[in-house]
């Protein structure tokens, strides 16, 4: 007879980010649990909330199915003696199987005749098994962890009950001195304590006890008491998903309500506000038809509605105060000036090993130009970047990014409006922090993006040169995301970026004056090329390229990063053409043949030609290489394909490794042009084709 599980841990309030990966983690691993222990069942569906993770397991079998399994043991040789005695190998294997020598049979595997035996297993009984689910329990992780009492054992937070329960019967185990049960705590301070006759009254007992487990549930109920409040008073509310997971997490019983505060702090800027809200209070902010901020909020209450007034006066009185110090803060910034915050920046460290913020401006200001100029910004784009990267780091010294360090570069654009700065430049301060996360927004304007990809170049190419260089999953300073964001900005923009080429002008510039930079730039050069090669192949992953596509394409010898994105676009969308494979078998050919003859020269004489077919590809690839250099990837590509019928009657009618070490070296020659053609666009010799 079938039967469903319930598992429950009862436990403090976990952190809200900590409790949807942590649901997930354990129904993963009940799932891996039962199959490995071949359990089959109906459904698995995980619950959870600030106080509890579960799983609810339908149709379990009364017990495992009984299984059979071949066992390999010894060799034959080793088994027997010859005159067909056990040996004592043989003995001890069969003996660890639980049978004995009469069980062995003999089967050959390549060439060799070894011991089997099939091995008979009577299936558990489904609730004996099931006491491994401690294991499950105790094997997950997270981010941070505590222990308790005098116990050694470490969780996110101490456990306080555990529910496990197969149809009606408990299943036996204990976790520190917490022995599994059929009883469940309601909410903290509006539920009792509940008893389950049997897994199928989970949700609706504790919802009984002011608990709604289902965490979809719970935040569906957080939407539509929103929106009803919204439409209540005219307002436009858009639900921040983030926030509105966390908010979902924070909660057993969601009640939203309404707060508000007074019109005057409508005068600080709406992103201070709306931090102060969401950031510090979890409160979603809500505004009119127009888009502009309202003095309002809507909060969710962890309860029902009973003293209700009492709650919204106690977080009204919370935001005020917040709002007080963000209109202080504020009020005090408009007094400072750029240049004061920029002078200030000298006594600020960025890293003890590199030196202050400002010389890192300074840097930063140096490799914006270089870069600016590759990607052809105007004389007033760079004049514009040259004065923002005199000034973007300035707001960190202001009272309100001190406050909300979320609102650095944000308060940068707007104070650096209010004294008089361009919007180019401003706009450009709050976008270089762009993107804050790894599939973040991009800066949308090129003085913004030259001055994101500066800064975070001079950030690896600093903690690089100093010999603090991330390891496994090591990287206290983001190197790895900030990486990630600088291949994310060039692959938007389309800009031609020759990585090695302005790495080592960037080096020459900054080491031209250290004692104005701060730093030497001399070390970690090639770290730091495959470095990005690896952000490279992360983002390339994302885009669903072929793993031997990726390896083909980051082998290139090219150091444009922006003919590198084009090639993998082009090999990936081409892998199914009916010539691909025999040009890249070619391609490949001519590729293998080059790197043999360790040829380097491309001087070809046409007076040692001895076929018509060496004729004909010579001309073909001097039409080829005339426009290489000017023509886009995907031209080039095909110029390569269509070399393939001429490249297969080269190799029909032409011997290249002759005895002639003239003619020999002239035809490597010949064939290392069409090489490094083809290695400008990827390692094709990489590719696995079929």
């Amino acid at each position: 007879m079938a039967k469903d599980l319930l598992l429950e841990i009862g436990l403090e309030e976990m952190p809200a980010h900590i409790v949807t990966p942590s649901r997930i983690q354990l129904e993963q691993k009940v799932i891996k649990f039962l199959d490995e222990h071949n359990l089959t069942y109906e459904t698995v569906q995980s619950f959870s909330t600030p106080r509890r993770l579960a799983v609810r397991v339908t149709q379990l079998p009364d017990q495992q199915e009984d299984t059979q399994e071949e066992v390999k043991g010894p060799a034959k040789k080793i088994a027997q003696d010859d005159q067909g005695n056990w040996s004592k190998a043989a003995e001890g294997f069969v003996r660890g199987q639980g049978l004995t020598t009469e069980a062995i049979t003999f089967k050959e595997l390549n060439g060799t005749e070894y011991v089997y035996v099939t091995k008979h297993n009577h299936g558990q009984k489904t609730i004996d098994v099931l006491t491994g689910l401690k294991d499950v329990i105790t094997s997950l992780t997270f981010p941070v962890t505590m222990h308790w009492a005098n116990y050694d054992f470490e969780y996110i937070r101490p456990i306080h009950w555990l529910v496990a329960l197969l149809g009606d019967e408990v299943v036996p185990f204990s976790i520190l001195d917490v022995e599994t049960s059929n009883h469940s705590r309601g909410h903290r301070f509006l539920g009792d304590n509940v008893t389950f006759d049997h897994s199928a009254e989970y949700e609706e007992k504790l919802k009984e006890q002011y608990v709604i487990v289902d965490p979809t549930e719970r935040q569906e109920m957080i939407v539509s008491q929103a929106e009803q409040l919204a439409k209540k008073n005219n307002w436009t509310l858009v639900l921040d998903e983030k926030l509105l997971e966390e908010v979902t997490n924070l909660v057993e019983y969601p009640t939203a309500f309404v707060g508000g505060f007074d019109e005057k702090y409508l005068s600080v800027p709406d992103e201070v506000l709306v931090t102060s809200m969401k950031e510090h209070q979890r409160y979603f902010d809500v505004r009119n038809d127009a888009g502009m901020l309202l003095p309002y909020f809507i909060s969710v209450r962890n309860g029902n509605d009973v003293h209700l007034e009492n709650v919204i006066k106690g977080n009204e009185k919370v935001l005020i105060a917040r709002l007080e110090d963000a209109e202080f803060f504020y009020s005090e910034d408009k007094k400072l000036t750029i240049d004061d915050c920029v002078n200030k920046l000298k006594h600020v460290t960025f890293h003890e090993k590199i030196g202050t913020i400002y010389e890192k401006m300074q840097r930063v200001g140096l490799i914006g130009q270089i870069i600016g100029k590759e990607v052809g910004l105007s004389e007033a784009e760079l004049s514009d970047l040259k004065r923002a990267s005199e000034i973007y780091k300035f707001d960190l010294v202001t009272n309100m990014v001190g406050e909300f360090p979320e609102l650095q570069g944000i308060m940068g654009e707007k104070y650096a409006l209010l004294q008089g700065e361009s919007k180019e430049v401003a706009q450009a301060i709050r976008e270089h922090y762009l993107p804050t996360s790894s599939e973040g927004d991009l800066p949308v304007s090129d003085i913004g993006a030259v001055l994101a990809i500066a800064d975070k170049l001079d950030s690896v190419f600093s903690f690089f040169a100093v010999g603090m260089i991330p390891s496994g999953s090591n990287d206290p300073y983001a190197l790895r995301r900030q990486t990630y964001g600088v291949i994310r900005i060039i692959e938007n923009k389309g800009w031609r970026f020759p990585l090695v080429q302005l790495q080592m002008d960037i080096d020459d510039a900054v080491n031209a004056d250290s004692s104005k930079y701060g730093i030497q730039l001399t070390t970690g050069q090639a770290e730091v090329i495959e470095f990005v090669k690896a952000r490279l192949r992360q983002l390339l992953l994302t885009k669903e390229v072929r793993h031997d596509v990726i390896d083909a394409v980051i082998s290139a010898e090219q150091n444009d990063l922006a003919k590198l994105f084009s090639s993998a676009a082009i090999i990936k969308n081409h892998l199914f053409d009916k010539e691909f494979k025999p040009s890249m078998e070619a391609l490949t050919r001519v590729i293998n043949l080059a790197k043999k003859g360790q040829c380097e020269s491309t001087e070809v004489d046409s007076t040692l030609f001895e076929n018509e077919a060496e004729k004909a590809l010579h001309d073909a690839i001097n039409s080829v290489e005339a426009g290489f250099k000017d023509k886009t990837m995907s031209e080039n590509y095909q110029a390569l394909v269509d070399l393939r019928p001429l490249i297969e009657q080269y190799f029909d009618k032409t011997m290249v490794m002759v005895d002639d070490e003239r003619v020999k070296q002239n035809r490597l020659n010949e064939l290392n042009r069409i090489a490094k053609m083809a290695l400008s666009l990827a390692s094709l010799d990489l590719l696995i084709v079929k």
